[in-house]
């Protein structure tokens, strides 16, 4: 995961952080925060989820929190699009 992160990682945090909403530390905070809470609620349920729509997600209601202009919508839509085309069957862990 680590050198996922140093060769790619960056270009995702910057995607998410910079392009798709100009976080401020407070607002990302919340982002991360309320993606935790959401992770945690549905982990209780054995719901399945991904954590990086989850926290895609908080960041984009963060920002439309400040102002609906304050998201990039179209890179908000290439990244809700680019989930429907990976987009794969959860297949259930064996036991």
């Amino acid at each position: 995961m680590g050198l996922g992160t140093v060769f790619g990682g960056w270009k995702i945090i910057k995607t998410l952080g910079v392009k798709l909403v100009n976080l401020n530390p407070i607002h990302g905070f919340t982002a991360e925060a309320s993606a935790a809470t959401v992770i945690e609620v549905a982990s209780r349920f054995d719901l399945p989820l991904s954590t990086i729509h989850i926290i895609s997600s908080s960041i984009m209601g963060v920002g439309a929190s400040k102002r609906l202009s304050a998201v990039r919508w179209g890179v908000g839509g290439n990244i809700v699009l680019a989930w429907f085309i990976t987009l794969r069957p959860v297949q259930s862990l064996p036991g």
